[in-house]
């Protein structure tokens, strides 16, 4: 692969008068094919940094910004939900003429920095609506850490998701750090998830630690998946399964890589995919976890 960079498409600077900044994990949704107007939700942050969802609306063909959400579609939760401290983006999911969105639910906490859970939500009248107060997936007797950004999709007759699942925390310089891989979970009906701690994509060196936001295609009897994984700093990486469950890491392959100067010359992370009149695009976030926004490249081969 071969990944031409088109430049910034969404600059977090356009929702500081909203009291909002960064726009990190970005889902395209088409609204008007005909005339290439793509939604794109994200994940932007309030002045307590409690992450939310919103929406921009823009044409593939000019990359113009045409349309910002006044108002978030989806909030943080209850006070002592799992939620409680902000939501961030995984995947949204049409099925039976329903739109569902899972995501990544924060808690802040005392010993470690904070707690994740995967949370779904319903799609309606404009905004998304919570199925109930808590989390779809949370930590169990075999996983008993954090789990977080969930790629969900519709295949074969059941829910499949790939999702990041902490392995532990560590002392590391005097704080603590995390470490998590992707795992797979099944389910028939997107609320009960069978989970059997498979591991998809795992680390390769001392050096990795994490990974974040999976991405799945299946073309052709192909599983294909872009991710981010990081050292020092996020990079995107891909891979290729037959089944779904077990992965080949082809990361020099992904075919993108940071910038020499400008928003994206220190990390790339939490890509998403789409295809428009015979061309796949990625959009991705750069430095600072989407604090300098969000990024738009085309496929050259």
């Amino acid at each position: 692969m071969e990944w031409e960079k088109l430049g910034l498409l969404f600059n977090p600077k356009l929702i500081l008068s909203k009291g909002l900044s960064a726009a990190l994990m970005p889902i395209a949704e088409f609204i008007d094919k005909n005339n290439g107007i793509i939604r794109v939700y994200f994940s932007p942050r309030d002045e307590q940094n409690r992450s939310e969802v919103h929406f921009f609306e823009f044409n593939i063909y000019t990359l113009e910004i045409l349309k910002i959400s006044e108002n978030a579609l989806y909030k943080y939760g209850k006070i002592g939900n799992f939620d409680d401290s902000g939501i961030t983006l995984g995947s949204i999911v049409n099925h039976n003429d329903k739109k569902y969105l899972f995501y990544t639910g924060w808690n802040l906490t005392v010993s470690v920095p904070m707690n994740n859970s995967i949370g779904i939500a319903l799609y309606e009248n404009n905004k998304f609506t919570r199925l109930g107060d808590g989390p779809i997936m949370t930590r169990t007797l075999h996983e008993p850490y954090s789990c977080a950004s969930p790629f969900v999709m519709f295949d074969d007759g059941k829910f499949k998701m790939w999702y990041a699942s902490m392995d532990k925390w560590e002392e590391s310089n005097g704080n603590p750090k995390h470490f998590y891989n992707i795992k797979y979970a099944e389910s028939l009906n997107g609320i009960d998830w069978e989970r059997k701690c498979i591991v998809c994509i795992d680390y390769e060196n001392d050096n990795e630690y994490a990974f974040g936001r999976p991405f799945v295609l299946k073309e052709d009897n192909l599983y294909k998946m872009w991710y981010c994984y990081r050292g020092d700093f996020y990079k995107i990486g891909y891979a290729e399964s037959l089944d779904g469950i077990k992965w080949q890491r082809k990361d020099n392959e992904v075919g993108i890589e940071v910038s020499e100067t400008g928003w994206d010359s220190e990390m790339l992370d939490y890509p998403f995919i789409f295809d428009f009149i015979n061309e796949r695009y990625m959009l991705y976030n750069g430095n600072g976890y989407g604090k300098t926004g969000i990024g738009i490249a085309k496929l050259m081969r």
